[in-house]
Formats: structure tokens, C-alpha cells, sequence
């Protein structure tokens, strides 16, 4: 029971110790270089699965300008993590909170190279309520769970990327994570960090089943570049719209005394693995040429704090018509 609160209380650890299977868990951490040229997204990650040809660690890299999708299988038996604090191994690559070394030289790509991460925003963590997921942490039939380990940070280091060699010092940062049993049938998901002032959004709503039945969960942050600006199920926040169009995603909620209205903006995007309860199957459609403009305002429509993001990260998957219809009764 104390291991267990334990792991509670610190999201940013591996959380499939003991675990039986379907389980998966992976850390997505995006870099972008401070022209904005590259973009990258890194997954480490492990898949466990009752058959051992299916059960597999892996590393996961996303070209988010060029769109190419790499995927690393390693035997489960590559993969490692440390109890007592974030620290993964997969292969000969290593990931933690402040830093990640990749060293990745097969058929599929050349990546080496190590990356530190200054300055980070974490997500609080407190005994009501664990990081983003607040007091839903502490159950234990979730699907899946999702943690914020920084909204933003700086980046120190290059990488080499077959024959290039890309430097990605001043660049924006940005980590976060999911674990559990499967991908939910159907999410929205977006963040971005490159604001023209230190703010960071990270967005998502998902068809989320409990006990039989199944709810639109939503969370939502917004740094101001002091404190964090929280709308989710778990507040009392309130899904005002969300519509889905082939070119942008709208979104208003309120809560706490403040209505947030997002605009996204949708891009071409490439199609990633993501867990199921049976494999890691391509299902998880991403871009990182989004664009996130939002309004944070007062009930009153006095305004609180605006930006257009760019660089941004959009996921649109699975069944998002259940998302539609039960946050737009009338639609």
C-alpha cells in the first residue's frame, strides 16, 4: 500500500512494476530548435502483453517537420527503470526528468546525441490531488492516466540525425506521459508552448469509461508563465462547445469563475503506434505544424490573457463523434 501511494504521488515514474498485461507506458518528449525549423517528438516506452511476441519495449521518433515516423522495437528485456525516481532505459538510450541520451544506430535511422532540459515547469503534485489528473489518480480502474511532468523548459545539446547534425541549445521543450491498459476509443488532444510571451497549453477530452459506463473526461492547463490555469472534469469546469472540422478545432469551457475559448488550428499529420488492449497498433494521427490561439477571459468577457501558439502539437482520433454528441446534446 505505501509503494502504492508512493507511485501515486510521483506521475513521473514507471507505474508497471508487478503490473499484469495489457499494460503500456510511454514519456512523449517534444523539442523544438529555436528557429523553429526542427521538431521532434521522442516516445520511449514498453507494451506488456500476455503473448512475448507481442510484449516489447521501444523508442518511438517523430520528425514533426518532415513527417517521418520511426519506430524502435527492443525485447522487453532492454527496457529498465529505476524505483525510487524517473529514470528509463531502453536499449542504449536513457531518459529522465532533465535529461535524455539517445543512441540509436539501426536500419531504420541513425540518432544520437544527448539533450538537458533547464528550467522545467512540473505540474503540481499534492496528496488531493497527484498532478493533472487530480483525485482520478487515485483510482484504479482507469484506462489510461496521463501526467504533466513540464509544461516548459530550455534545451542544452545536439542531436545527430543520420548525416545531420542538429543543435538544439535555446530551443523550447515541453514532457508529458500516459500509462494504463489502452488509448481511450476516441480523444482530442493538442499542446503548445510557443507563445510570443512564457505560456504553455496542453489540452485533451476523451471518451473515458467507468464502471460500465463512460463520461467526455477533460483536462486542461494553461501556464501564464507564473501559475497554472486548470479546467477539468474534476474542477466542475463545463464544456461550453467543441465542434471537429477537417481545418480547426473549437473549444469553450468555463470554470472558476473563467471561460477559456480555443482555436486550433489542424495540419497535415503523420500516423504513430499507439496502445490498444492487444498490440500497438497505427492509430495515433499527430501533427506539430498546428497552430493553438486561445482567449482566457473573466464570466464577464473581460480579458485575462490571449496568444496564438504555433509549433504546436493535435491529435484527432478514434470515435470523436461520441465526444460531439455528448458535449453538444443538440448536435
Amino acid at each position: 500500500m505505501r509503494d502504492w501511494i508512493d507511485l501515486t504521488l510521483h506521475p513521473e515514474r514507471y507505474h508497471g512494476a508487478g503490473k499484469r498485461p495489457p499494460f503500456f507506458e510511454g514519456w512523449y518528449f517534444k523539442m523544438v530548435t529555436p528557429d523553429e525549423s526542427r521538431r521532434f517528438a521522442i516516445i520511449p516506452g514498453i507494451f506488456l502483453n500476455d503473448d512475448p511476441a507481442v510484449a516489447h519495449s521501444f523508442v518511438q521518433i517523430f520528425d514533426g517537420v518532415s513527417g517521418k515516423v520511426t519506430y524502435h522495437r527492443y525485447p522487453v528485456k532492454a527496457f529498465s527503470a529505476e524505483k525510487d525516481c524517473f529514470e528509463v532505459c531502453v536499449g542504449r538510450c536513457r531518459f529522465t526528468a532533465e535529461s535524455i541520451t539517445l543512441d540509436i544506430d539501426d536500419a531504420l535511422r541513425r540518432v544520437q546525441g544527448e539533450i538537458r532540459f533547464p528550467g522545467r515547469v512540473p505540474y503540481p503534485v499534492t496528496l488531493l490531488s497527484p498532478g493533472i489528473m487530480g483525485p482520478f489518480a487515485w483510482l484504479p480502474m482507469m484506462e489510461c492516466y496521463h501526467g504533466i511532468l513540464s509544461m516548459d523548459h530550455g534545451l542544452i545539446g545536439t542531436l545527430q540525425v543520420d548525416d545531420e547534425t542538429i543543435c538544439f541549445d535555446d530551443g523550447r521543450g515541453y514532457i508529458e506521459k500516459d500509462w494504463g491498459k489502452s488509448f481511450p476509443a476516441g480523444w482530442v488532444w493538442m499542446q503548445s508552448n510557443h507563445y510570443d510571451q512564457p505560456i504553455s497549453l496542453s489540452a485533451s477530452i476523451a471518451v473515458t469509461p467507468m464502471m460500465g459506463f463512460w463520461f467526455p473526461g477533460f483536462i486542461v492547463a494553461l501556464w501564464d508563465g507564473s501559475a497554472i490555469h486548470t479546467f477539468a472534469t474534476y474542477t466542475g469546469a463545463q464544456v461550453e462547445r467543441l465542434t471537429i472540422t477537417d481545418h480547426k478545432v473549437e473549444w469553450t469551457m468555463r470554470g472558476g469563475g473563467k471561460r477559456l475559448h480555443i482555436d486550433a488550428g489542424r495540419a497535415d499529420a503523420s500516423v504513430l503506434p499507439g496502445p490498444d488492449r492487444h498490440e500497438m497498433g497505427k492509430r495515433v494521427p499527430e501533427t506539430l505544424k498546428a497552430t493553438i490561439d486561445f482567449q482566457l477571459t473573466a464570466l464577464d468577457g473581460t480579458s485575462i490573457l490571449s496568444g496564438s501558439g504555433r509549433c504546436a502539437g493535435l491529435e484527432v482520433a478514434g470515435e470523436v463523434d461520441r465526444l460531439l454528441k455528448a458535449v453538444n446534446p443538440r448536435r
